[in-house]
């Protein structure tokens, strides 16, 4: 454990007028018990980043003459470079 965290739980111990030991078992304790919550739920975060993803991909093709060259301008971001697309993990293989 860190110096400081020990130094923290000592205080912490002392304060509770326990040993060491007995108030890092109990800060454990604490701690394990303790329930956070996300955020956002799962489905928010999944439309906030198609939300922004979209956004970035309209800032990025906002100088395209047209709707044909604004499309092919994102499907070159999405896919990116040619070089690339052959060793991208996340996409499956041509046959």
């Amino acid at each position: 454990m860190p110096p400081g965290l020990i130094t923290a739980a000592d205080a912490w111990g002392e304060t509770n007028n326990i040993g060491r030991s007995e108030a890092i078992r109990r800060l454990v304790e604490l701690g394990l018990t303790v329930r956070t919550k996300s955020k956002q739920p799962t489905e928010a975060r999944a439309e906030r980043a198609k939300t922004l993803a979209w956004k970035t991909l309209e800032s990025l093709t906002l100088g395209a003459a047209d709707d044909d060259e604004k499309t092919s301008r994102k499907r070159r971001l999405i896919k990116g470079p040619e070089e690339f697309q052959g060793i991208r993990i996340d996409q499956r293989k041509k046959k």
